[in-house]
């Protein structure tokens, strides 16, 4: 089945419709949406990907997402990302978004917040293992482990937003 992507333009615009392997192929910039998933000990959600993946098989993330889809909202999308992931329902806001110059090419990349509070039911076929990291477990885990470079760059930008936030409230 072919996964159908919005190509957009630097300034987030749209240009057309576009299957997401073509928009991957030939550089097109297009939408993906991803939520960091903290509880409310602060503790951070991390997962292992499964082995059988395409891309980043085996690696560790502290994000969740994928694709949005056409006419979808970023928000949308990183909300149905976390009920297929994790099979829960629960409220995304959004922290940042920004033009990532990934690994596999150039995407828009919505980056989300949820708080869970229940257990998670991920998906085994695409999560090998899941746990909650302190933000200490997860600098050693980032350390031990290989995890996918945009997440982290999408996890830098979530926390340094997060930190702008808190010293507007502070102020």
């Amino acid at each position: 089945m072919t996964e159908l992507v919005e190509h957009v333009d630097d300034q987030d615009h749209v240009l057309g419709v576009v299957s997401r392997d073509d928009a991957i192929r030939h550089g097109w910039l297009h939408r993906i949406a991803t939520t960091v998933c903290r509880d409310e000990l602060g503790r951070f959600l991390v997962y292992r990907r499964a082995d059988g993946l395409s891309r980043y098989p085996g690696y560790y993330e502290v994000t969740f997402g994928g694709a949005v889809d056409v006419g979808e909202s970023y928000q949308a999308a990183a909300a149905r990302e976390i009920t297929e992931e994790l099979g829960v329902d629960v409220p995304v806001h959004e922290v940042v978004k920004f033009l990532c110059h990934g690994e596999i090419g150039s995407y828009w990349l919505g980056v989300h917040e949820a708080v869970i509070t229940g257990d998670v039911s991920p998906d085994p076929h695409a999560v090998s293992w899941v746990g909650w990291l302190t933000s200490a477990e997860l600098s050693e885990a980032v350390r031990q482990h290989r995890f996918i470079p945009d997440g982290q760059e999408a996890f830098r930008r979530y926390q340094s937003r997060k930190s702008d936030i808190a010293e507007r409230y502070q102020s």
